[in-house]
């Protein structure tokens, strides 16, 4: 069976895009990478509606993606705080993607706004694919795909 003639409906990416894929969850996945944890601290440092963030930060956090931690200023109500539970984290390799070839592509002449480095000798972290059995970098032409076991033809 060939990709052409596989269906989509189940297809991982897809159903991935439809849960992080859109601008601004993708926007909030980078923010709380970068420690910001509350409601205020998003919408001020994105400069997107309340609407729209309780509505992202809803679904992220019913997908797993985020999870809540309860938090109170004196004199005020409690309110809630937003960690990356593992899940959330093991976007990380992606998000160093994106920004690896936002980087290269699309970077002020400058260069990045943001580098992202090795706490132990402080060179730039990379996002690479590596073989299962330890052979990689790989390049796109040392790579092939096939059906998975969830593969199902089209209708």
């Amino acid at each position: 069976m060939t990709w052409l003639a596989t269906t989509t409906e189940n297809c991982t990416v897809q159903r991935t895009l439809d849960l992080i894929g859109e601008k601004w969850s993708l926007l909030i996945l980078r923010d709380a990478m970068n420690g910001v944890r509350r409601f205020d601290d998003f919408r001020r440092h994105m400069g997107l509606s309340e609407a729209v963030l309780a509505d992202r930060l809803r679904k992220l956090v019913g997908a797993g993606v985020l999870d809540t931690v309860p938090y109170r200023e004196p004199g005020s109500r409690t309110r809630h705080e937003y960690h990356l539970t593992r899940k959330g984290w093991d976007l990380w390799p992606a998000m160093i993607a994106l920004k690896q070839w936002g980087d290269q592509y699309t970077a002020d002449p400058e260069g990045p706004p943001l580098e992202v480095l090795h706490r132990e000798c402080g060179e730039s972290a990379e996002a690479v694919v590596l073989c299962a059995a330890g052979h990689g970098p790989l390049a796109p032409r040392q790579a092939y795909t096939r059906p998975g076991a969830s593969a199902r033809p089209m209708a």
